[in-house]
């Protein structure tokens, strides 16, 4: 008999994603769902650095339940952010700094609504922010149990209002190589990025991370935080 014993990583059946719901986009994009435009639809120079809303009303849908908030000083200093360094502990430190506000938000592309707008006058335009509790499990076999402050991306397609021959949503983050030394390094093509069909977008559990409220976090004091989400 063949008894395996299993690794204390790895996840219970019970906690894995239901296939009804990670089958409508392929696993690179289905990770990339907490952070936003087109190969013809929006534009967003970035979406970053918010500080309104705080504290946001926890979305019933996605709470916390019985997943315990991955300790705050891993949710802060264990990040892919190759604009603040390649290691995962060099974000942290590296965009201690930084200056995040003010900061524009563009939609262009096959839109009826294109415009420039402050991320936080963007926010209240869109309704103001909610917390969805995301379990974020990385191909690299580590996970995280954060409590995001954000809204639905698909609110931002409906502002972007979409043409008929829109199919994609794309993404471009910043660029700032003069103050952020990681886009001096021919780690990745910057900017930045990414895209989704325009269905993907508009999938419930896409969602537009604008921070993290600490008082979710053990060992914090409540304290909103502003997230180094480079878009």
């Amino acid at each position: 008999m063949n008894i395996r014993t299993p690794k204390n990583w790895e996840l219970p059946e019970s906690a894995v994603t239901a296939e009804s719901v990670y089958r409508l986009r392929n696993r690179r994009d289905f990770l990339k769902t907490l952070g936003v435009a087109s190969a013809g639809l929006l534009a967003p120079a970035a979406l970053r650095g918010a500080t309104v809303g705080f504290p946001a009303k926890e979305n019933a849908l996605y709470p916390a339940g019985t997943l315990k908030p991955t300790p705050y000083d891993f949710v802060t200093s264990y990040n892919n952010f190759y604009e603040f360094g390649t290691d995962k502990s060099e974000p942290k430190d590296n965009a201690k700094g930084w200056k995040t506000e003010p900061w524009t938000v563009e939609l262009a592309g096959l839109i009826r609504n294109p415009g420039k707008f402050d991320v936080n006058d963007l926010i209240g335009k869109l309704g103001g922010i909610e917390e969805r509790v995301y379990r974020h499990r990385c191909v690299e076999a580590w996970s995280m149990v954060v409590p995001w402050d954000g809204f639905p991306l698909a609110k931002l397609v409906g502002l972007a209002d979409p043409k008929a021959e829109a199919k994609f949503v794309k993404f471009t983050s910043f660029n700032d190589p003069k103050n952020v030394a990681g886009q001096r390094e021919p780690v990745l093509d910057w900017p930045y990025v990414e895209a989704l069909r325009l269905d993907e977008a508009m999938h419930e559990l896409a969602f537009i991370a604008t921070g993290i409220y600490g008082k979710a976090l053990p060992n914090q004091n409540g304290a909103p935080l502003r997230l180094v989400t480079p878009w």
